[in-house]
């Protein structure tokens, strides 16, 4: 019961993970010191795709559902974060273009978050 527990905790780690990995340069827009933790998030996110890595928190859960049957029963996280962080249709060039996306939307950003730096400067 606890591992299945702790198992759903890592997931809810995980997406919160890939949502600040996709747009914490957001909030860097507005607290100028995130972007020392965003960088190295979004570098590692992205390399992960483009690499075709498996993430260290994906066997972590997956090591806690091991020996619970299928291991997702109904629970809300496993119902519907489950199938956005793995979907079943993931194949390498889907994994290249969300790496591509994740670099895209952060350029994006941060571009913006220079145009306000330099509008700060003397």
């Amino acid at each position: 019961m606890w591992r299945l527990i702790l198992a759903d905790l890592v997931v809810a780690i995980h997406f919160s993970f890939i949502l600040f990995v996709v747009l914490g340069g957001l909030l860097a827009l507005k607290w100028r010191r995130i972007v020392w933790l965003h960088l190295p998030a979004a570098v590692w996110g992205a390399l992960i795709e483009f690499a075709g890595w498996i993430c260290p928190l994906t066997f972590i859960e997956n090591r806690l559902r091991t020996g619970h049957g299928s291991g997702y029963s109904s629970s809300f996280i496993e119902h519907y974060l489950i199938p956005v962080i793995y979907p079943s249709a993931l194949t390498r060039e889907i994994q290249i273009g969300l790496g591509l996306t994740v670099v895209l939307i952060n350029v994006l950003i941060y571009r913006q978050y220079y145009i306000k730096w330099l509008k700060r400067q003397p």
